[in-house]
C-alpha cells in the first residue's frame, strides 16, 4: 500500500529512497497473531546458520495447498503466515535461527482441569513434517491457552499446578489490569518441548492474547540463544587461567637480565596471538548474549507482572537463574579483554627495556666512534705535519737544482746558500698552502 502511495503522490515528493519503504513496513513486519481462545501453539525454534532458504522452502512445500510458495516469498521479509484448513502456521528467519510456530485448537482432553494432558497426538500437521524441519533445534514450548476465571486466582492456579502433573511452576497475573495468568515450569519433557499455560477471561481480545503468547515465547527464545554463551565461556576458563600465569611468568621476568629480549618478546607474541584468536572467535557470542539477555529483561518487562502469594514469579525465576550464567558470560568477556590490554601493557614494557637497550649500545658505539676520529685526526695531524716536511724537501730539492743550474750558466749564486736561507720560507709557505686547503674542506662541510 505504501509503494502504490508513493507512486500517486510521486509528482509531489523527490524521488524516494531505495529503502524507503522496506524500512517503513519494518515495523509491521512481525506483527502478532490473533489467536482465539482456547488454543494449542506449537513452537519450535532451529539454528539455521548452515541452513539455506531454499531448504525452507522446500519443507514449507510439503504443507497441503502450498507447492506455489516461492523463495522470493521468503526474501521479501523473512516472514511468512500460511493460514491452512483447521491451523495456522508462521515462520520465521532471524540472524541465527528460525522458528515454526502453529496455532491450533486445543484437545477436548488438555482443557484446564485436565491432568498432565498429552498434546502432540492431535496436531494438525501431516505427520513427520514437524521432525523434518531442516536445523538444528533448540527451543520447543506447548503453550495451551484457555479461558479461566481470574477473579479466583488461586484455586484457578491450583488447577494450573495439576495440568503440569503437580511440579513446581512458576506463575504471576500479566497485563496492567491482571487480564492473563501465566503458569510454567520451565521443563523439559521426555518430548522434547516445554509446557506453558496461560488462563484469560472469555472477554479477552485475540490480540491481546497474541502478544502474551508472542512474548512468553520470545522470553523462552531469548533465553536459550543467550545462555549459548555460557559454555563457551566455560570453555574458556582455563584457557585464560594458563594464559594469565603465563604473562605472569613473562612480566617477572622483564626485571631478569639474564633472560633475552628475544626470548621474551617470542614467548609474549605467542600469548598474544592465542587471546586475539580467542576474542575473535568468541566475542561475537558474548555480544549476543548481552543482546539476548537484554531483550529477555525488556519482554518480562511489558508482562507487567503480578505475583499470586507463594509463588514465584517469572521475573523473580529469571532474575535468580538466568543472572548467574549472564553475568559469567560477561565476566568472561571482560577477562579477555583486560587480559588482551595487559598483554599490551607488558609489551610496552618489553619494548621499554630493548630500546634502553639499544640506547645504551648506540651510546658505547658512538663512544668508540668518537674515540676513533680522535685517532684519525691525530693521525691525520702527524700525517700532514710529514708531508709538509716532504713536500718541503721536493721544493727545495728543486730549488738547489734551480740555483745550481743558475750557477752553471754563469750567475754569480752560491747554490748551497741560497738553499739554505730559502729553506724555512719554503718551510712557511707550504704550511700555509697545506692550511688554507684544510680550512676550505672544513667550510665546505
Amino acid at each position: 500500500m505504501i509503494q502504490n502511495t508513493d507512486c500517486i503522490f510521486n509528482d509531489l515528493l523527490p524521488s524516494a529512497d531505495p529503502q524507503r519503504v522496506l524500512l517503513h513496513n519494518e515495523v509491521h513486519a512481525r506483527t502478532s497473531q490473533r489467536i482465539h481462545l482456547p488454543a494449542l501453539v506449537i513452537y519450535v525454534a532451529v539454528i539455521s546458520n548452515d541452513i539455506t532458504l531454499e531448504q525452507e522452502c522446500e519443507h514449507l512445500r510439503d504443507l497441503p495447498g502450498q507447492e506455489a510458495i516461492m523463495i522470493e516469498d521468503l526474501q521479501q521479509r523473512n516472514f511468512l503466515r500460511l493460514r491452512l484448513q483447521g491451523y495456522t502456521l508462521r515462520w520465521e528467519r532471524h540472524t541465527e535461527f528460525t522458528s515454526y510456530t502453529l496455532v491450533q485448537h486445543v484437545p477436548e482432553g488438555a482443557q484446564l482441569g485436565a491432568i498432565d494432558p498429552e498434546l502432540l497426538s492431535s496436531l494438525a500437521l501431516p505427520e513427520g513434517w514437524l521432525a523434518g524441519i531442516p536445523g538444528k533445534t533448540f527451543a520447543a514450548i506447548k503453550l495451551v491457552m484457555v479461558h479461566g476465571d481470574l477473579n479466583r486466582s488461586e484455586e484457578t492456579l491450583k488447577s494450573a499446578r495439576n495440568w503440569f502433573g503437580e511440579r513446581p511452576v512458576v506463575a504471576s497475573l500479566v497485563g496492567r489490569n491482571s487480564h492473563s495468568l501465566v503458569v510454567t515450569d520451565f521443563m523439559l519433557r521426555d518430548t522434547g518441548f516445554e509446557r506453558m499455560l496461560v488462563v484469560a477471561p472469555p472477554e479477552t481480545s485475540e490480540t491481546r492474547t497474541g502478544r502474551v503468547a508472542q512474548r512468553l515465547l520470545e522470553i523462552e527464545t531469548y533465553r536459550l540463544m543467550a545462555l549459548r554463551g555460557l559454555p563457551v565461556a566455560k570453555q574458556l576458563d582455563p584457557v585464560l587461567a594458563n594464559s594469565e600465569q603465563q604473562l605472569a611468568g613473562i612480566t617477572a621476568q622483564l626485571e631478569n637480565q639474564a633472560v633475552s629480549e628475544q626470548e621474551l618478546l617470542d614467548r609474549l607474541i605467542s600469548l598474544a596471538v592465542r587471546i586475539e584468536r580467542a576474542t575473535i572467535e568468541h566475542m561475537n557470542r558474548f555480544t549476543a548474549t548481552h543482546a539476548y539477555d537484554k531483550m529477555v529483561t525488556q519482554r518480562i518487562a511489558e508482562l507487567r507482572e503480578k505475583a499470586i502469594p507463594g509463588t514465584q514469579i517469572i521475573g523473580e525465576f529469571m532474575s535468580h537463574r538466568l543472572s548467574p550464567a549472564i553475568a559469567k558470560v560477561e565476566s568472561t568477556a571482560q577477562r579477555m579483554a583486560s587480559l588482551s590490554e595487559r598483554i599490551m601493557q607488558t609489551s610496552a614494557l618489553l619494548r621499554t627495556r630493548v630500546n634502553i637497550l639499544t640506547e645504551a649500545q648506540n651510546q658505547q658505539l658512538l663512544e668508540k666512534l668518537t674515540r676513533g676520529q680522535e685517532l684519525q685526526l691525530k693521525l691525520q695531524r702527524t700525517v700532514e705535519g710529514l708531508s709538509i716536511a716532504a713536500i718541503s724537501y721536493y721544493v727545495i730539492s728543486l730549488l738547489l737544482y734551480l740555483t745550481k743550474a743558475g750557477k752553471a750558466a754563469g750567475l754569480p749564486i752560491h747554490p748551497e746558500l741560497v738553499t739554505g736561507v730559502m729553506i724555512p720560507i719554503v718551510l712557511l709557505l707550504v704550511w700555509y698552502i697545506i692550511r688554507r686547503i684544510h680550512d676550505k674542506f672544513l667550510k665546505s662541510d
